[in-house]
């Protein structure tokens, strides 16, 4: 019997408004909240409220036979307070029914694993209070910033006491093993890792609405032929994916919704398909060996690696200047400039300078507000600049009253 665990990235940055040199120095107030509060609130209509309410009925039909997992941004709880608190009110009940796991991640959606230890520890600590605040729920599972990986990666996140781990079934780590099993951190085995199966979660994120593809129409009975395929090697089969998949990227009209409604049902009907969570699937299944990688991976691209963020000087002059700014807001401790420092470190800012406009532009054009990465890098480093100039006055002045009179 093969075990099907379903996953879901929850998240929406805080975007920054149009912000220009002469502006520096007198406006410190960063975010678009008009856009802010109309993206959420569009996607709250179309995809969060109404996919909660179907998998709720799901739950309720078919009990504790049917489960799925999240992962859901500090920035995006945030949003949900401010802009629609129903969305919040509807995650809660789906945690009240016991089968969803919600997953530890980075607060901010951050690349903070990629640049500081200490930050790292501290944004997961920080998201893992929340969960437990918002969802009366201690996550034990955990998956990093668009499953950004790597044995150090694995290594600090074992240190923290996680035992389950999500991160990308990329062939270039992987070679000729499957996806399909669960493996170990190669630094502490101790972590088990769950890895995408991208071909068929991207069967359902990215070509289910594809007239081109020579699969179109999918239906679930189809979909659940292939997960039952006694040719498919392997103990889980894990579909992880971006909520936004159901209503927002394949809209309500391409018979989404009605796919994920049958899902179940289809798979459960088989009698050799079952759902589990991430901590299920890793308590159940024992490691089938050491997974290896020495270099960061991501579910990002086509090169499942960390360029999508971290891959040209625009990208990286921003992120060191980012970074530049940790030890003061520590020293300064005050809420109002760890607010700001959480949403500038979401990685959705680095990402929309990404200059990778050749196997991947369509996809980084259709998350892009900006016209170009020029442009986004601009605007970004005037808020940085000014940012820095705060922290600058504020770490002086705090500096001074903790020097004795």
């Amino acid at each position: 019997m093969k075990t099907i665990c379903i996953y879901f990235q929850v998240h929406q940055p805080m975007r920054l408004k149009k912000y220009r040199f002469f502006n520096m120095g007198k406006d410190h107030e960063y975010l678009d909240d008009y856009a802010n509060r109309a993206i959420m609130q569009k996607v709250a209509r179309e995809c969060y409220l109404p996919m909660n309410e179907l998998l709720a009925g799901l739950i309720r039909k078919n009990g504790k036979k049917f489960k799925v997992s999240f992962s859901i941004s500090g920035i995006a709880v945030e949003q949900f307070r401010m802009y629609a608190p129903e969305v919040l009110d509807s995650f809660q009940a789906l945690a009240r029914t016991g089968c969803v796991e919600f997953l530890a991640e980075t607060y901010s959606h951050s690349l903070a694993a990629l640049a500081d230890r200490d930050e790292f520890v501290a944004q997961v600590k920080q998201h893992c209070a929340l969960m437990e605040k918002e969802f009366g729920v201690k996550p034990t599972a955990f998956r990093n910033t668009e499953l950004i990986y790597s044995d150090h990666i694995g290594e600090v996140v074992a240190s923290m006491g996680f035992r389950t781990m999500l991160a990308e079934g990329a062939k270039h780590v992987l070679g000729w093993k499957s996806p399909n099993y669960v493996y170990a951190n190669a630094i502490d085995q101790k972590l088990h890792l769950l890895l995408r199966n991208f071909k068929l979660s991207d069967d359902i994120a990215f070509r289910f609405s594809d007239r081109g593809w020579s699969q179109w129409p999918l239906t679930a009975e189809k979909y659940v032929s292939w997960l039952n395929n006694p040719e498919l090697p392997g103990e889980v089969i894990n579909l992880f994916m971006d909520y936004e998949t159901f209503g927002e990227h394949q809209k309500a009209d391409s018979g989404i919704f009605e796919f994920m409604k049958h899902l179940p049902n289809a798979a459960l009907a088989t009698g050799s398909l079952k759902f589990a969570t991430p901590t299920e699937v890793s308590k159940k299944f024992q490691p089938v060996a050491i997974l290896h990688a020495p270099y960061p991976i991501s579910w990002a691209d086509e090169e499942r690696d960390i360029t999508a963020w971290l891959g040209n000087e625009l990208q990286n002059e921003a992120f060191k200047k980012l970074y530049a700014l940790k030890d003061k807001i520590r020293a300064i401790n005050h809420p109002d400039f760890y607010h700001a420092w959480n949403f500038m470190q979401v990685s959705d800012h680095f990402y929309y300078m990404a200059t990778k406009w050749f196997s991947d532009g369509d996809v980084h054009s259709y998350f892009n507000p900006y016209e170009s990465p020029y442009e986004a890098f601009i605007n970004y480093m005037n808020v940085l600049s000014d940012f820095e100039i705060e922290v600058d006055r504020k770490y002086k002045e705090t500096m001074q009253e903790s020097v004795p009179a």
